[in-house]
C-alpha cells in the first residue's frame, strides 16, 4: 500500500472510531452563520494578476538556466558521448420544460445529448450532422451541417445538444481551432432548422467517457471548462475564459474576456504552475438573448478533475499531480470547490481522494456526499475507467464550505470496503449509495462471485455486501429502488434491486438474463426507465451481440434496443427492436466520424415506445399485458444523408 491509500485509511478508521453518535445526528446548520459567508478570495484587480505571471516567469527563466547547466556539467563529464541538444522549452496549453427523453443525473438540470425532443420533431445529431425527424410518420423533415457555414470542420468534433425554446445549442470541441464550439440554430413549427450564429470559447478538450460538458437550466446554458495555465507563456491571458461569435474567419482579437481578475478566485495554498495548474471555469450563456451573452466564474487550482452540477452550483474536485513531494514538502491533496451558478463567490475546503466520477456527487438535505478511492486521476478523457486504492464517503455539510483554509475533520470520512477492480460505477438512488465494479469499455469476463455494496449514506452502519451472478457495469433507478446490469462472460444481465425504505438491508429481487447479449451503450444516456406506477414500468437498453467489448459503440451502432418489463421488480423481457445494414459508410462524414457520445438509445414517448440505432428510427407497438406482454415492429424509417449536407 503506498504512503497516500495509507494515509486515506486512516483519515477513515478514524472517522469510525470517532463516529459514536448517528451521522445523520449532525445538524448541517449548527455551523455558525459567520462560516456560511467565508468565500474564496477573487484578485484585487489586473495590476495583482500581473504581478503573479511576472514572478512564474521569473522562476521559469530560473528554472531553464539551472536546467543548462546541468546539461552543460553532463556533457563535461561524458566528453565522448555525442553533443546532446538543448532540452525543448516546454510547450504552451492550448488556450483556449418538454417531456426529456435525456436520462439526466439532476431532476431539472438537462445534459447534452444527441437527441432531443422538440414539439412534434425529434432532433438527433450524429457524424456532424443535425436531423430532425417528423415525429407523427417518423418522417426524416431536415438534415443540416451542426457546424455553420464557412466553417472547416477537419478537427472539430460536435458532441452534445440541447434545446431551449426554439433555439438548438450544438456542442462540439474543435482541435484546430483550441476550444469549444458552440453553434445555434432556429428549429420552426415545421422542423426545418436554420443556422442563427456560431461562437468560440476557450478551453481545453473537455472529453470524458462517462460525463457531459454542457448542461441547461431555463435558458441558461452551463459549462465547465478546464483551461491549463503555463507558467511559461508569453501571453498568459490568452488562455484566459474569453468567447468570439464567428464571422467566417479566425481573428483572436475579437475574443472577449468574460472572467476579469476580480471574477478569478484562488485558495491560501501555494499555487504549483509545475505540478500543473488550471482556471476551473464555470461559464453561463443565455440562449433566450438574440446575441448570446457569456459570463464566467474561474478558480484557479490543480489541474486533476472531476466535476458535478447540481441545482443551484456546480462542484470541482481538483485532485494535485503524483510527482514526488520534495523534502519538507507537504505531500499533495485534494480540494473541492462549491462554484454557485448565481455568480456569487465560490466556496471552498480541503479533501482527500478522488471521486470516480460525476455520479460519486450528490448534494441533498444541506450536506454534500461523495464517493472517494485514494488513487484516481479525475474523470477526464478515459480517467473515470482506472482508479485503486482505499473507499470511503465523505459526508460534508454544505454549511463547512469556505474559504478553502480548513480541512474536512476525520469523522466526515466513512471508510468503505474496497470494491475489487478499476472500472467502478456507483450511483445514489433514494436513500442508497450502490457501487461495484465490472467491465465498462472492455469485453466482460466471468463474474460468478461479483459483489454489490449497498450503503445507506445518512444513517449509521455498514455497507452491505449483495452477490450478483455478473459485474457492475452500470446503477440505474428503477423508481425507488434500483437495477444493476453487468456481463458474465458471453451474457448480459439485469438485478432488481430492493431498496426497503424503512429498512436497514438491500436485496436482489429478481433477475434476468439475455443469453449472448452484451451492452450497446456504456453511457449513461444508453438507457432510459418509463414507469407505469410506483413499482411497474418499462425500461430500455441497447445491446450488441454477447462478449464483444464496450469500445464497439464508437464504430457501431447496436444491434437492438432491448425492452424489459418490471412488474412489482420482477423483470421480464418484451421482446428487442432490431437494427438493420448500417449506412454509415456512405454518410459523405466530414466530422465527428466516431460515435463519442454513442448512437443508440430507447426513446419513450408519451405511449409511444422507439428505438433510435444510427440513422434508423424503429418504432414498436406493446401489446397484452402482466406476462403476455410483447412489442411488436410497427414501423421504421431512416434518416440517413445523401452526400454532404450545407448548413443554411
Amino acid at each position: 500500500m503506498n504512503l497516500k491509500s495509507l494515509l486515506f485509511l486512516v483519515l477513515c478508521l478514524s472517522s469510525l472510531l470517532a463516529r459514536g453518535a448517528d451521522p445523520a445526528a449532525a445538524n448541517p446548520s449548527a455551523v455558525s452563520a459567520e462560516s456560511t459567508r467565508r468565500t474564496l478570495t477573487a484578485f484585487s484587480g489586473e495590476d495583482e494578476l500581473k504581478e503573479l505571471f511576472v514572478r512564474w516567469q521569473e522562476e521559469a527563466k530560473k528554472r531553464q538556466a539551472e536546467r543548462r547547466r546541468e546539461q552543460v556539467a553532463v556533457a563535461k563529464s561524458a566528453p565522448m558521448a555525442a553533443p546532446m541538444a538543448a532540452a525543448p522549452a516546454a510547450a504552451e496549453a492550448v488556450a483556449g420544460a418538454a417531456d426529456s427523453v435525456t436520462n439526466t443525473q439532476t431532476a431539472g438540470v438537462d445534459e447534452g445529448g444527441i437527441v432531443k425532443l422538440h414539439g412534434k420533431h425529434l432532433v438527433v445529431l450524429r457524424r456532424g450532422r443535425l436531423f430532425t425527424v417528423q415525429l407523427d410518420t417518423l418522417r426524416p423533415v431536415a438534415a443540416v451541417d451542426a457546424f455553420g457555414p464557412g466553417i472547416e470542420p477537419g478537427g472539430a468534433w460536435y458532441d452534445e445538444m440541447l434545446i431551449s425554446g426554439d433555439t438548438i445549442a450544438v456542442i462540439g470541441y474543435s482541435y484546430a481551432r483550441g476550444g469549444t464550439e458552440v453553434g445555434l440554430f432556429t428549429i420552426d413549427a415545421r422542423g426545418d432548422l436554420r443556422h442563427r450564429a456560431t461562437y468560440h470559447l476557450r478551453s481545453n478538450d473537455y472529453y470524458s467517457s462517462r460525463n457531459y460538458a454542457s448542461r441547461l437550466i431555463g435558458s441558461k446554458l452551463i459549462f465547465y471548462t478546464p483551461l491549463y495555465l503555463n507558467p511559461q507563456a508569453a501571453d498568459p491571458y490568452a488562455a484566459f475564459p474569453a468567447y468570439r461569435r464567428w464571422h467566417g474567419k479566425e481573428a483572436s482579437s475579437e475574443f472577449r474576456r468574460i472572467a476579469p481578475a476580480t471574477r478569478i478566485y484562488r485558495a491560501d495554498d501555494e499555487l504549483d504552475p509545475w505540478g500543473g495548474l488550471a482556471l476551473h471555469t464555470v461559464t453561463i450563456c443565455d440562449l433566450a438573448q438574440p446575441e448570446m451573452a457569456c459570463e464566467a466564474t474561474a478558480v484557479m487550482g490543480p489541474a486533476g478533475r472531476v466535476f458535478y452540477v447540481a441545482a443551484d452550483a456546480v462542484y470541482v474536485w481538483t485532485t494535485k499531480g503524483r510527482r514526488t513531494p520534495r523534502e519538507g514538502e507537504r505531500r499533495a491533496g485534494a480540494a473541492v470547490f462549491r462554484i454557485p451558478l448565481d455568480g456569487g463567490a465560490p466556496q471552498a475546503i480541503k479533501a482527500e481522494g478522488s471521486p470516480i466520477d460525476q455520479f460519486s456527487f450528490l448534494e441533498a438535505d444541506g450536506y454534500l456526499n461523495v464517493l472517494l478511492r485514494a488513487n484516481g486521476r479525475g474523470e477526464a478523457m478515459w480517467a473515470a475507467e482506472n482508479g485503486s486504492g482505499d473507499m470511503a464517503l465523505l459526508r460534508l455539510p454544505l454549511a463547512e464550505f469556505g474559504d478553502g483554509r480548513q480541512a474536512a475533520a476525520p469523522e466526515r470520512y466513512r471508510a468503505l470496503p474496497k470494491a475489487n477492480g478499476y472500472t467502478v460505477q456507483n450511483r445514489y438512488v433514494g436513500n442508497t449509495l450502490l457501487y461495484g465494479a465490472g467491465a465498462s469499455w472492455g469485453r466482460a469476463r466471468a463474474a460468478s462471485d461479483a459483489q454489490l455494496f449497498a450503503l445507506r449514506f445518512a444513517e449509521a452502519g455498514e455497507a452491505q455486501a449483495l452477490a450478483l451472478t455478473h459485474g457492475v457495469d452500470r446503477i440505474e433507478a428503477l423508481g425507488a429502488h434500483a437495477l444493476i446490469v453487468g456481463g458474465n462472460g458471453p451474457d448480459l444481465h439485469f438485478s432488481a434491486i430492493r431498496l426497503a425504505p424503512n429498512g436497514k438491508s438491500a436485496s436482489v429481487a429478481s433477475r434476468y438474463v439475455r443469453a449472448d447479449a452484451a451492452q450497446g451503450e456504456t453511457r449513461s444516456h444508453g438507457f432510459f426507465y418509463k414507469a407505469d406506477t410506483a413499482d411497474s414500468g418499462l425500461l430500455g437498453l441497447p445491446v450488441r451481440g454477447g462478449g464483444e467489448p464496450g469500445h464497439r459503440q464508437l464504430r457501431q451502432e447496436s444491434a437492438a434496443v432491448l425492452f424489459l418489463r418490471n412488474s412489482g421488480l420482477k423483470l421480464g423481457e418484451i421482446g428487442a427492436l432490431e437494427a438493420q445494414a448500417s449506412a454509415d459508410a456512405n454518410d459523405g462524414c466530414r466530422a465527428s466520424c466516431v460515435d463519442w457520445y454513442g448512437n443508440s438509445r430507447p426513446l419513450f414517448i408519451g405511449k409511444r415506445v422507439i428505438a433510435l440505432m444510427g440513422y434508423e428510427l424503429v418504432e414498436g407497438a406493446v401489446e397484452g399485458e402482466g406476462g403476455t406482454m410483447r412489442i411488436r415492429e410497427l414501423r421504421r424509417a431512416s434518416f440517413a444523408p445523401k452526400g454532404v449536407m450545407v448548413a443554411r
